[in-house]
């Protein structure tokens, strides 16, 4: 099958198109026709290297951790899903290939194209973990940095539904979409604590770090100490006395297949970016740069 590997660490030019063989599903795995792959940031920090001490990398590595596709194969103990059913999850072998194998997927509906479905695994478990750990609840200000990426999309929108206010940071080429998101935008940079006082006068209740680029020391500011402050992106953080969160070992499928029909019904929204296949190096090389709206997604024919 066609995959894409990288067999030592560096830039995105590491990442190339092979043939290798198709894997074969295990107890209680599916194995999946992928017809879109996520792309995260996480992917790039684990084709630099930067992410060796946490999580080891056996090379050469087929990328991502999140598809969509149809069921081509069921392991033992497979219930719930037959093969040719369309479905979303997280992939256990990685996404960048023909095929891969997953444990952790949910039915697809048919309403919802491949790519916004790929969009939805890695972003939506992220967002929700996130607005938990803050309790996040109606009537409260959030304050999110970074937030047009593909995380930042879900978690405006998962916010303002719990009856929360959402006041985010972006670009100014993103300041309508997240207003159209329904947050209250502002740019990040020199004087973000005087726009959001100016915004928040009676204070921020919590904030969620996705951009990883300097904003904790103005979210202790604003929040008078490291209280309900989580960030996803700035290894700084333990120094800080910050809380740093990564994925989960145990996703919630049932929570992802009620996430993907609001999405098939278009109340929840994903905007996603595709790159075939093997312009992998290409799209990673968008990512690593930042500034992404939505999700970078890669089809796979």
């Amino acid at each position: 099958m066609k995959a894409i590997v990288f067999d030592r660490f560096g830039g995105p030019e590491v990442l190339r198109e092979v043939d290798i063989e198709v894997p074969q599903p295990g107890p209680g795995q599916v194995r999946v026709r992928v017809k879109a792959a996520g792309l995260n940031a996480l992917d790039g920090k684990i084709r630099s290297g930067m992410m060796e001490a946490l999580r080891p990398t056996t090379t050469p590595a087929v990328p991502g951790g999140e598809l969509a596709g149809t069921v081509d194969a069921l392991g033992e103990g497979v219930t719930g899903m037959q093969v040719g059913d369309g479905v979303l999850g997280w992939s256990d072998t990685g996404s960048y290939a023909e095929y891969a194998l997953a444990t952790n997927v949910a039915l697809k509906p048919a309403a919802l194209e491949w790519q916004h479905a790929a969009a939805l695994p890695v972003a939506s478990e992220t967002a929700e973990r996130v607005l938990g750990m803050l309790g996040v609840a109606a009537g409260e200000t959030v304050l999110m940095h970074g937030a047009s990426g593909a995380v930042g999309t879900l978690a405006v929108q998962l916010a303002v539904a719990r009856g929360a206010r959402v006041i985010a940071t972006a670009g100014p080429s993103n300041q309508d979409y997240l207003a159209a998101l329904g947050a209250t935008a502002t740019v990040y940079g020199t004087g973000l604590v005087e726009r959001v006082r100016a915004l928040a006068p009676d204070g921020i209740d919590a904030v969620f770090d996705l951009a990883g680029k300097g904003a904790l020391e103005d979210s202790i500011t604003l929040r008078g100490g490291t209280e309900r402050i989580v960030t996803i992106a700035d290894f700084r953080a333990q120094q800080l006395g910050v809380t740093f969160s990564r994925g989960s070992a145990a996703p919630s499928v049932e929570r992802l297949a009620a996430l993907a029909q609001d999405a098939a019904m278009g109340t929840l929204v994903t905007t996603v970016t595709a790159y075939p296949l093997e312009q992998a190096a290409a799209a990673q090389q968008v990512s690593d740069a930042g500034h992404v709206r939505g999700k970078l997604v890669l089809t796979v024919d």
